[in-house]
């Protein structure tokens, strides 16, 4: 096969970023409509192994939730959500456990081993990779915030690192479903974005990579020329409140902030209906996403995201410091995804 002259410039313009991100470690979260369409599906997988062959060391946490909400269905329940995550009951956690485990996982594993990918499943359970604690969910109404119990929904408490460090040193592509442990034993159904998030802060990662359907952020959802490119994260809490960052977004936006606090690089929210978005991201000048520059301390004087705390006002005062965090957004000209980094 004779490469095009195309084809040798990407391949040139890739070079400079195969020897910066070499013994890198990038989490990817994988979940939305790139989950849905098999085509797709192998596209981001592809991507994901092309990182491993190329010397950085990919870690995947995926969320399920397509199959979570067919499952549900066949079993005659209805889902309902608030802010974004799931209500789950007893029964409802049972179900999710299994098709983020025995399907989603399972299958995301094979997929990626046939391409040559060393993929080991993993699910919070396993050697304790996720110890979780109740999550009470963020409702915003007339401007207010109020905390609300939507059951077995849990959030990260701690995360085996050393698990972690394990797999990728010896060239295992780790893929987390997010199903955590609780303290008594109970199984909670974590938000996918938060568990990535997590992850990513905790390994101190290069890169977070959150694959989404949608365009991005609108002033006015019906309104194309009021895409931002550029907000603060007082901006981000007013369009939370306004309504214009709502369900899915919410969580992605918070998964940035504390990947950034607990340590990772640098943060991207990429369309994932494209193809090969991921390699476009990392490896070309252009990319498919903003750029955000931190321009001071996350959480001020403070610096207390991970404090052990308990209570719903101890959690209140935990999620505000988050929505208070200040930082700037910026992006590349006309494309369609937010980056998040510190300096």
């Amino acid at each position: 096969m004779q490469i095009k002259g195309d084809e040798m410039n990407i391949l040139v313009e890739a070079l400079p970023y195969l020897s910066a991100f070499k013994g890198k470690t990038v989490v990817v979260k994988y979940g939305g409509n790139a989950m849905l369409s098999d085509d797709l599906k192998n596209k981001v997988l592809q991507d994901i192994v092309f990182l491993r062959l190329a010397g950085m060391r990919p870690v995947v946490v995926h969320g399920g939730g397509p199959e979570i909400t067919a499952m549900l269905k066949q079993a005659g329940k209805k889902s309902e959500f608030v802010s974004g995550l799931r209500v789950t009951d007893a029964e409802t956690v049972a179900i999710a456990e299994l098709a983020l485990v025995g399907r989603t996982n399972t299958d995301l594993v094979r997929r990626l081993n046939i391409l040559g990918g060393n993929a080991i499943g993993l699910n919070g359970k396993d050697g304790k990779l996720l110890e979780a604690k109740k999550h009470l969910a963020d409702v915003y109404e007339d401007g207010q915030v109020n905390l609300v119990d939507i059951g077995f929904v849990g959030t990260v408490d701690k995360i085996n690192t050393d698990l972690l460090n394990l797999l990728i040193q010896n060239d295992y592509i780790p893929v987390i479903a997010p199903i955590g442990l609780g303290a008594d034993g109970e199984t909670y159904n974590i938000n996918a974005d938060s568990v990535a998030g997590e992850v990513a802060g905790a390994l101190k990662a290069e890169k977070l990579l959150m694959l989404t359907d949608v365009r991005g952020i609108y002033e006015d959802h019906h309104d194309e020329s009021t895409f931002l490119s550029t907000l603060t994260f007082e901006k981000a809490h007013e369009l939370i409140i306004k309504g214009s960052i709502d369900g899915g977004m919410i969580p992605k936006v918070k998964a940035c902030i504390t990947a950034l606090s607990g340590g990772a690089h640098k943060t991207h929210i990429i369309d994932g209906r494209r193809e090969h978005s991921i390699l476009q991201e990392i490896f070309s000048d252009e990319g498919v996403g903003g750029v955000v520059i931190a321009l001071d301390a996350l959480f001020g004087s403070s610096g207390s995201r991970g404090a052990q705390q308990s209570g719903q006002q101890d959690q209140a005062d935990a999620q505000q410091a988050e929505r208070t965090a200040k930082r700037s957004i910026g992006g590349h000209k006309g494309h369609p995804s937010f980056c998040f980094m510190l300096p």
